[in-house]
């Protein structure tokens, strides 16, 4: 049985309602990562989305706003992570502006195409990108998958109503 909508609630759109739905969205955690000639960059992502089997595509967004959109205007790889219920502090810091995302406790190296690889995550790619689309103040990246470990351990991280959280039996 569903329930039927409060038509009294009924919201124009709005930034504020766009928001307040996707906050009730749970969405897995990923941390896009890419080699800036000031050093890496990355951030906290719950946009990611397959695209594509045949070729295998992925797709994320990025706000033109964001202090990674420089470098991933220009970047031709990213690095896509899946983190694991465990890395809660991770995602955090990768959604915090300001914060030395990079330094001590992150644990990564620099993986192939030179793209910045992160520890101890369930599953990690790398991939070229191939376009970026104009999405209001955003951009669309869509990116090819060249390799990747799909084998880590842990369950995902979740975010969902402004949280991260790990999946409930």
């Amino acid at each position: 049985m569903t329930a039927t909508p409060d038509l009294g609630t009924i919201q124009l759109a709005s930034p504020d309602l766009l928001r307040a739905t996707f906050r009730r969205h749970a969405a897995g955690v990923a941390v896009i990562t890419a080699a800036g000639d000031a050093g890496p960059v990355g951030f906290t992502a719950t946009s990611l989305a397959s695209v594509s089997a045949e070729p295998p595509l992925l797709s994320f967004g990025i706000g033109t706003g964001a202090s990674s959109w420089p470098v991933l205007a220009q970047a031709d790889h990213v690095g896509v992570h899946i983190l694991g219920e465990h890395q809660q502090e991770l995602a955090a810091t990768f959604a915090r502006s300001g914060a030395d995302r990079f330094g001590a406790p992150t644990a990564w190296r620099e993986g192939p195409e030179g793209v910045p690889v992160l520890d101890d995550v369930p599953a990690w790619l790398v991939c070229r990108i191939v376009g970026r689309v104009p999405a209001g103040d955003h951009r669309i990246v869509l990116a090819e998958v060249l390799l990747g470990d799909p084998t880590g351990d842990g369950r995902p991280l979740l975010y969902h109503q402004g949280g991260f959280s790990g999946l409930r039996d």
